[in-house]
């Protein structure tokens, strides 16, 4: 007798009919979260800075358009919010680069701007994304995990991070009935991390397979598929979401890059 084997069922389009903005999109998370929303049916905006990536990456996910400009320049947000022709469904935002370094080598002015550039984003996203999306959509930052685990050179990443949660949390309330919700994570293996460590890329990598519970270093498209389950679960809001592999879990955890 041959058994059965019945086709699995078909993947459901979560995000069909829906638009979705990833701010930050030509790369690393950014670009595995559109990619993943793609799949599932959503149409796609590609924001970034550099115009060639975007084209480049929006060819390679099938986006429908792009719009090129530095995040931080909340009148460029401003402006791309105003110019939006329909509402959109959900807004995920990966811009914005860490700020490592000893109390010894901090440059100040750098480190200023690290302090407040991030929360800044999330609070321009908020006024001026916030009343492009429709009812129900989501507003998704990144930020980390830094803040618990105090390490020499991550200070100002690490306040920075810690900040987020509350922000995100208050900013729910405020913007309601849109959602507004953060990842936080640990290592993920973008290429972002290649340059931040170079040389030093395969030995932490190493490092944290030998250490964390999950044994594998989390990568962007784990991160895109928690993305697209916040934008997809209409009771989350106000939120933050871990992700790390467990290394939190670890006595001691490796540091950030």
């Amino acid at each position: 007798m041959t058994a059965h084997t019945e086709d699995p069922p078909p993947r459901r389009e979560r995000l069909l009919d829906q638009t979705v903005v990833v701010i930050g999109g030509s790369a690393g998370i950014g670009l595995e979260t559109a990619r993943e929303a793609r799949i599932e049916g959503a149409d796609v905006l590609l924001v970034g800075r550099d115009a060639d990536r975007l084209a480049a990456a929006a060819e390679e996910v099938g986006a429908r358009r792009t719009a090129a400009f530095d995040a931080h320049d909340l009148d460029a947000v401003r402006g791309f919010f105003a110019d939006l022709e329909q509402p959109v469904d959900h807004v995920m935002v990966t811009a914005g680069n860490p700020y490592y370094a000893s109390l010894w080598d901090t440059d100040f002015g750098e480190a200023g701007r690290a302090l407040q550039d991030h929360p800044l984003l999330m609070a321009g996203i908020a006024r001026y994304g916030a009343p492009r999306v429709r009812p129900g959509g989501t507003l998704l930052f990144m930020g980390g995990t830094g803040g618990r685990h105090p390490s020499i050179g991550i200070g100002v990443t690490s306040a920075m991070t810690a900040a987020l949660p509350a922000l995100a949390a208050s900013l729910a309330v405020e913007v309601a009935p849109v959602r507004v919700n953060l990842i936080a994570a640990g290592f993920v293996n973008t290429p972002l991390s290649a340059r931040l460590l170079g040389d030093g890329l395969e030995e932490r990598l190493d490092e944290l397979r030998r250490t964390v519970p999950t044994g594998r270093v989390v990568e962007p498209e784990d991160v895109a598929a928690l993305a697209v389950h916040i934008m997809t679960n209409p009771a989350l809001t106000g939120a933050t979401f871990d992700i790390d592999g467990g290394q939190q879990l670890v006595a001691a955890p490796p540091s950030q890059p």
